[in-house]
């Protein structure tokens, strides 16, 4: 029987949502308050610790949103 490579032991534990579930999903809708704008331009919001990148927006505003993509350790959204 083979041993799993170092990488392969801790995958899943490591994983901060418990596997590929983020705490969101496509097509829904919030509203945020922008925390920062990252080095692209892009605002930066997160919703219960997970990290929403929203286009067309600046720190410090309140913005409605809709989800366009979700990945493991991010998400996409743009205004609304």
């Amino acid at each position: 029987m083979k041993r799993p490579r170092s990488y392969e032991k801790y995958e899943k534990e490591s994983d901060r949502f418990g596997g590929s579930k983020a705490p969101i999903s496509v097509g829904e809708e919030y509203i945020v308050t922008i925390e920062e704008t990252g080095k692209s331009g892009t605002g930066v919001a997160k919703i219960r610790g997970f990290v929403i990148l929203v286009n067309n927006s600046n720190a410090g505003e309140r913005v409605k949103i809709r989800i366009k993509q979700v990945s493991r350790n991010h998400a996409v959204a743009n205004v609304i």
